[in-house]
């Protein structure tokens, strides 16, 4: 592989961090109408999401609860990875990023409606790929007031000069 300038410049940037906690994001509030819309953009309309009077009385949580997806899908407001000032910041000398995919991710712990999240940020690992860098970050998505995670997942970006 041909290494140009930017990328031996990012991977030099990057390679300290790995293992490193980067980022603690924002705590956000889940509603049930963000989990209502979630339900219908998705369509995943079972009962333990948007029925608060059902799941009051027959979830073994007490109430609604999110889903896994939505928790997943809020990855980039909870890492803040979409901010104007987060890219150049992060990946000195690149144009662009893409959402290279997910190598594993896991739901702990449910999330009740009224829980408030926030995902804290750690690069594992920083490999050249053809014509660019990609970044395995492990994100965990925390419940205030709970030990476990709602989430942990493998993200994989891939960034280019």
């Amino acid at each position: 592989m041909m290494t140009t300038a930017a990328i031996a410049e990012l991977l030099n940037y990057l390679q300290p961090q790995i293992g490193q906690e980067i980022h603690v994001g924002p705590w956000l509030e889940i509603d049930q109408q963000r989990i209502d819309k979630f339900a219908e953009v998705t369509g995943d309309l079972q009962w333990i999401h948007i029925d608060p009077e059902r799941a009051e009385k027959e979830s073994p949580y007490g109430s609604t609860i999110a889903h896994g997806y939505l928790t997943l899908s809020l990855l980039p407001f909870l890492t803040e990875s979409n901010h104007p000032d987060f890219f150049q910041k992060n990946y000195p000398g690149m144009k662009y990023r893409v959402n290279y995919g997910l190598n594993k991710v896991r739901f702990p712990s449910p999330v009740k409606v009224g829980s408030r999240l926030r995902a804290r940020t750690v690069i594992d690992q920083v490999d050249e790929v053809k014509k660019g860098v990609q970044i395995c970050y492990r994100i965990t998505v925390e419940i205030d007031g709970s030990e476990k995670p709602a989430c942990v997942a493998e993200f994989l970006a891939r960034v280019y000069p």
